[in-house]
């Protein structure tokens, strides 16, 4: 008997070989993911969602490549991704954040002419729930998917108010976001916001810069505090009108290709400062290191991060995309920033609330002491 067991597990083991040696053969002309995805697909007991495994594939390939600043878009969310590009979505013009019991989002701001401001919607509303969903403990990111959606579709809202819940009746529509602000502070001081250099940054930050003019501003503080970066083409724009003739931008791609970007003769003669934080990445840096390097402006904050490569989006076949790291940047002077970043000529830091109250654009200028510090800057 024993050695009829024995017979009989050789066999077993030639069976299981044969097996694994034809199916090694069935896909000896795949590439392992193509082979990995095939077993699953053939061989998994249970159920596959194969664009959840692609996703984690695709997500994890860009992952290895140990950027940083490389990064993968499910289908899902390349539409949200192009919205933030382009500085324009569906919604309802508002700006929100979270109440400090997490019970909803209060409105911070309402856009002036938006569906939100035309439903009565007040600056200090706070919604606690949206479409019947209550936003008690709710995501940011949840919460504002609920609030946007398809163009001239309604959105139906109850708000607290005065200790008063009230229904309100929105209409979506297709809104665009302010890339750039200005404020005229006491003094002359022209204060400008700039929060990203996407589309239209140039645009509406020369149009911000001619208003503080009129308005009489004799000098200038620029807050890319929290300023993601952009695209090139606009901070050269912006560049261009700020500072005199000579080189204002390098890069150079993954060929070796090297372009400089430079600035003509004519140039704003103002007295300047610019704002950085440690969540100021790529333009945001160039634009304060540019700035620096002419000794046009006195930069204040905190260190920036450090990013010195640029990406371009490709979108794949399914509808998804990668932004993937194809060169890298420098300033004027030929200085990469990769690491190092921005070290301001006056360093001012605050802590977590106040940064939170920046971000938020719910801290009183003047109560905000890297611009109290620029002010003093530029009075010397």
């Amino acid at each position: 008997m024993k050695k009829v067991g024995r017979v009989l597990s050789y066999l077993l083991v030639a069976v299981l070989a044969s097996v694994l040696t034809l199916w090694t053969a069935d896909e000896v002309s795949m590439s392992k993911l193509d082979a990995l995805e095939n077993l699953i697909e053939n061989r998994f007991i249970g159920d596959v969602d194969r664009t959840a495994i692609e996703d984690a594939a695709a997500d994890a390939m860009v992952a290895a490549l140990g950027d940083r600043w490389s990064y993968y878009i499910p289908a899902a969310e390349y539409a949200a991704y192009q919205e933030r590009m382009n500085n324009a979505y569906v919604g309802i013009g508002v700006t929100i954040a979270a109440v400090k019991d997490h019970s909803g989002y209060e409105v911070t701001k309402v856009n002036a002419g938006g569906p939100a401001e035309e439903a009565g919607l007040l600056a200090g509303d706070v919604i606690i729930e949206v479409e019947g969903q209550s936003c008690a403990n709710m995501d940011v990111n949840t919460c504002r998917d609920l609030v946007r959606g398809e163009e001239n579709t309604q959105l139906e809202l109850t708000v607290l108010r005065g200790g008063e819940k009230l229904p309100v009746t929105v209409t979506r529509r297709h809104m665009e976001t302010p890339v750039a602000e200005a404020t005229l502070l006491d003094n002359g001081i022209g204060l400008v916001r700039i929060y990203n250099f996407d589309s239209r940054c140039a645009d509406e930050t020369i149009r911000a810069i001619e208003e503080l003019r009129t308005k009489g501003a004799t000098s200038l503080i620029f807050d890319v505090r929290f300023n993601p970066g952009g695209y090139k083409h606009e901070l050269v724009q912006v560049l261009d009108y700020l500072l005199p003739e000579g080189p204002l931008f390098r890069s150079e791609d993954y060929t070796g290709k090297v372009v400089v970007d430079n600035s003509d003769a004519e140039f704003l003669d103002m007295p300047m400062a610019v704002m950085v934080n440690g969540d100021s990445y790529s333009a945001a840096e160039f634009f304060a290191a540019a700035l620096s390097e002419y000794e046009a402006a006195v930069v204040v904050g905190e260190k920036t991060s450090g990013k010195g490569y640029f990406q371009s989006a490709f979108e794949l076949p399914d509808g998804s995309a990668v932004g993937l790291s194809i060169g890298k940047y420098s300033t004027p002077k030929n200085v990469n920033l990769a690491g190092v970043g921005i070290t301001p000529d006056v360093v001012v830091e605050v802590d977590e609330q106040t940064a939170f109250q920046i971000y938020s654009a719910t801290l009183d200028p003047m109560q905000d002491p890297q611009i109290l510090a620029a002010i003093e800057a530029l009075s010397k």
